[in-house]
């Protein structure tokens, strides 16, 4: 996993996809000051145009990256990567 500066401009019906709340929101005042200022992704934005974001994403992408589809980034963060540990290490932790 990599820290990635995300770079979402507001589509044709200014909405941009949302890390804190997961889901597609429109990047207007309201979102900006009840969402975006209080989290600690943020990295600056404007209203109706683009919002900045950094996070540590698992995805294999660009820095920086920029989204201009809304829900095709949404459908993108739905997908997870997990790290299982071996049978037998599990064992071993809970045993301990």
């Amino acid at each position: 996993m990599t820290y990635i500066n995300h770079v979402h401009y507001a589509n044709m019906q200014g909405n941009v996809y949302c890390c804190l709340r997961n889901k597609i929101v429109p990047l207007n005042e309201s979102q900006i000051k009840d969402y975006c200022q209080g989290c600690t992704m943020f990295r600056g934005g404007e209203a109706g145009k683009s919002v900045q974001c950094y996070w540590n994403d698992v995805r294999d992408v660009q820095d920086p990256h920029e989204v201009y589809e809304p829900q095709m980034e949404f459908k993108s963060m739905q997908k997870r990567k997990f790290l299982l540990e071996p049978q037998n290490e599990r064992n071993k932790s809970a045993l301990a």
